[in-house]
């Protein structure tokens, strides 16, 4: 019989494809390392030596499920593009990545690792796909290179958290998304 051992890329996809899957059935309250390990068919010690603890893990799954399901798109358009983007984000809050995202937050206030943790994906989490589509607008002359700094690119997408946080809406209708992206992103971020 092969050697079937997973390592690297390989493995950590495996752990965290497991965690998200227990993530979505279970919520975080309910995220064990010996429930990913068993899942993933791996060890708990594989586990510990890419993320400390399970604060770590549930972000880094969360990343990994929303990474799957948002790419960056390329009409061509920057106004497209931003309300393509802005569109797949607000839809998908009924999605399994929003759904472990809302578990993640309801943990917050218990748990130290898991508050620094979500600060720290919030950060740098939402960003990539913006700084790509406001790359494209700077590089076709559409959008000013101070568009690239990751506040300004991600305008749209905060203000966008904003009307969720402040209204208690799992989505947002369309008219609010055109008015993000016409009356704030495109005004300050085009050439």
């Amino acid at each position: 019989m092969a050697n079937t051992r997973r390592r690297g890329a390989e493995l950590e996809d495996a752990i965290l494809r497991a965690a998200a899957a227990e993530l979505t059935e279970a919520g975080y309250p309910g995220l064990t390392m010996e429930r990913v390990a068993h899942r993933a068919g791996t060890n708990k010690n594989a586990i510990y030596r890419r993320w400390p603890h399970r604060a770590a893990l549930a972000v880094a799954a969360y990343r990994h499920l929303a990474e799957e399901t948002l790419k960056p798109p390329d009409t061509g358009n920057l106004r497209e593009d931003a309300l393509t983007l802005l569109r797949a984000i607000n839809c998908g809050q009924t999605s399994p990545a929003a759904r472990v995202l809302r578990s993640l937050l309801t943990g917050v206030g218990d748990e130290p690792d898991l508050r620094e943790q979500l600060h720290e994906q919030a950060a740098a989490g939402g960003t990539a796909p913006w700084l790509a589509i406001a790359g494209q607008a700077v590089a076709s002359g559409e959008a000013r290179p101070g568009a690239l700094h990751p506040r300004v690119a991600t305008t749209a997408l905060v203000l966008l958290r904003n009307e969720y946080l402040t209204r208690g809406l799992t989505t947002v209708d369309d008219e609010v998304l055109v008015e993000i992206v016409d009356e704030v992103y495109l005004p300050l971020v085009r050439a």
